[in-house]
Parts: C-alpha cells; sequence; structure tokens
C-alpha cells in the first residue's frame, strides 16, 4: 500500500493540446499507424520525437521526425525517415517482427542519451537499449540481461517484459549504492512460448497482474563500461494496480520527472477484457493516464499516487483507431517553461498534452 492515496497529493494535471502526428497513406510504414513516442533534444538545438511506426502486419519500426514549435507549443512534425528496423535477428520471428514503443531518457552525468525499446522476437518481446551522444544517430548495446537474484526464487530474464524507461539522474539503489535505475514491467506469462505453463512468479508476489519493478546499475559500473545499462540488478516491486481504472495492468511511461515532491512517473493503467491472450491485439480494452510520485530518496517507494486517472479517451482520435479507447503516454520534454506529454491515440496517432501544476 501507498503511504499517501490521495489525488491531492499528487498536484500535476494534463491539458491535452491536440494531435501532432497522423500516419501518412503514401508512407507504407505507416500503414497500420504511428503511435507511442520517444522525445530527445538533439545536440543541434531541434527536438525530435520518435514515434513507433507500424507497417502492414503489425511490424515496427522507430522513426525519427523534428517537432514543429509554434509559440513555446509543439504543433507538427517533419519526418525524417528511420533510425530503427527490426533487422537484428533477436529482433524477429519468422513471421513476426518489430522494434516497438521506444523511450529516451537523457542522462547528462553520461553525456548520453538512452533508448529503450520492445524487441518483439523469437521469445516474443523482450526489452533492449541504444545509446546516442548527439540525439540523432542511435547505437543497439543489444538486449536488456537482468541480473539474477536468488532471493526472488525466478529468473526475470525468462518472462516478457515492456515499458522499460530509465531515471535521468543517479539514484540510490537500496543499499545506498549510487546507481543508474529503470523502471520495467514484467509480464508473467509464458502463453507466447509455453502455452498452459504456469509462470514461477517472485518470492512474495502473489498477483501475477503486470506491474511496475524497478532495477539497478551502479553507476561506476556504466562510468566503466557503458553496456553494463543493459545489465541491470537489484530487482524491486514498485507498484501494481490498486484502482478501478488499473483493473488489469499498469506500466511506467516517460521519464522520469524530478519534481519538488519526488519522482513524478506519468503511468498508464488499463481495465476491460483480455481475448485470445496478452500478445495478439486487444479491442475490449481501456487504456488511460495517471500519475505515481516516488520517494527522491528511495525510489522504489511509491509516496502517492492519483486514484482517479489524469488522461481518459475523449476524443474521436483517442476513442476510435487501431485499439480503441487509448492514451499511452510515452514522453515528456521541457519547452520554455512548460513540460508537455507526448501519448499514443488509440494506437492510430500522436497527442501531445500539457502538464500543469495545480
Amino acid at each position: 500500500m501507498t503511504d499517501i492515496d490521495t489525488q491531492t497529493a499528487i498536484p500535476y494535471a494534463l491539458e491535452r493540446i491536440g494531435v501532432i502526428m497522423r500516419p501518412d497513406p503514401a508512407r507504407p510504414e505507416e500503414a497500420d499507424g504511428v503511435l507511442n513516442p520517444a522525445t530527445c533534444w538533439g545536440s543541434d538545438g531541434q527536438l525530435y520525437l520518435y514515434p513507433r511506426l507500424v507497417a502492414a502486419g503489425n511490424v515496427s519500426r522507430v522513426g525519427r521526425a523534428r517537432v514543429v514549435i509554434e509559440d513555446g507549443v509543439p504543433t507538427g512534425v517533419e519526418r525524417l525517415g528511420s533510425v530503427l528496423e527490426p533487422d537484428r535477428g533477436w529482433e524477429h520471428g519468422s513471421a513476426h517482427g518489430g522494434v516497438e514503443d521506444p523511450r529516451i531518457t537523457s542522462i547528462p552525468s553520461l553525456g548520453l542519451s538512452v533508448m529503450t525499446y520492445v524487441a518483439f522476437g523469437p521469445l516474443g518481446p523482450k526489452p533492449a537499449l541504444a545509446v546516442s551522444r548527439d540525439g540523432i544517430e542511435w547505437s543497439r548495446l543489444g538486449p536488456i540481461q537482468f541480473g539474477y537474484d536468488d532471493a526472488l526464487d525466478t529468473d526475470l530474464n525468462l518472462f516478457p517484459n515492456k515499458d522499460v524507461v530509465f531515471f535521468p539522474d543517479v539514484v540510490p539503489d537500496p543499499n545506498g549504492v549510487p546507481s543508474y535505475a529503470l523502471l520495467h514491467r514484467p509480464m508473467w506469462d509464458f502463453s507466447f512460448v509455453r502455452p498452459g505453463e504456469a509462470p514461477p512468479l517472485p518470492t512474495g508476489i502473489v498477483d501475477d497482474r503486470a506491474s511496475v519493478w524497478i532495477s539497478y546499475v551502479p553507476a561506476a559500473d556504466v562510468v566503466a563500461d557503458v553496456s553494463a545499462l543493459a545489465r541491470p540488478r537489484t530487482h524491486r516491486f514498485v507498484a501494481g494496480p490498486e484502482f478501478a481504472w488499473e483493473q488489469l495492468k499498469i506500466g511506467a511511461g516517460p521519464a522520469p520527472l524530478r519534481t519538488p515532491e519526488g519522482w513524478l512517473v506519468v503511468h498508464h493503467g488499463v481495465t476491460g477484457t483480455v481475448v485470445g491472450g496478452a500478445f495478439v491485439p486487444q479491442s475490449n480494452v481501456r487504456y488511460e493516464a495517471g500519475a505515481l510520485l516516488l520517494d527522491a530518496a528511495d525510489p522504489s517507494r511509491v509516496l502517492a499516487r492519483t486514484p482517479e486517472p489524469l488522461l481518459v479517451p475523449e476524443t474521436a482520435e483517442e476513442t476510435a483507431g487501431t485499439v480503441a479507447n487509448v492514451v499511452f503516454p510515452t514522453a515528456i520534454e521541457k519547452i520554455g517553461d512548460a513540460h508537455f506529454v507526448f501519448y499514443g491515440m488509440a494506437d492510430s496517432q500522436i497527442g501531445v498534452a500539457r502538464l500543469v501544476r495545480r
């Protein structure tokens, strides 16, 4: 349970602005939608959007587009091609594949932007990393390999995992070691590779709904070798579904934002009914956006969370699309004095909302 569970404990709201990117019917790589983007400021001073581009057959790429900003507000994009294709053997299967749902965290202490993404490979969705020194060109670090912790009585690498995003600053791990930390969402589900097999839940976990976890990489290890970012350890449960709008599962969205109260994590909650398993497109679910507040001194500890969502599907773009009734926040950027949250709309388009303090 959280220490504070009233919405007034999180003094932020989301104000919808509108659509900034729609699929271009002339581009085959966007035939099934543009959605769930990352964002990053380039060394050239431009803000770039990194959308998931979905071609026919649910094959995804990570694109790049310059964000058009007018009077301090993002209003559109200029397309600049793709930066990641599912062309590594572990990013596709014989009849499926994709690099999906990127998140980007700029980490000033490393001089790097770190992209996490989901590789939809032979064993299902697995998280992976790429890094950039200029926010424009990207190099893969490969799949994330979670360090084994015998106390958990399971191996996190057995499971699909999504919604992975790094913190932008060094934080203390549970032992006080300065670390780079990432949020992630293991899925206790073997149905993609072994239907009917019961997954071995970690010690102390009795609820098998997908939830937010945190893992850490000692900062000294990363300074010595940046590829250590792909080998996190010291895993802790952070938060699971608690309120009605989070009935099925929750997952982290954009990179955590440091606020006076702690780390603000905009997240999604899902309700509805899953039909045919977690790895096929769903038509009876609803995604809404809320927030968690994590302790700056111990980011595995939840200080507060929103019992009601901050953003729900309401507009035509959010209520009709590849998957209807979806708002899926994945990026946050400061433009001028304001913060803007970028989000997927019904798995088809990309919208933006302003984060405001109430």
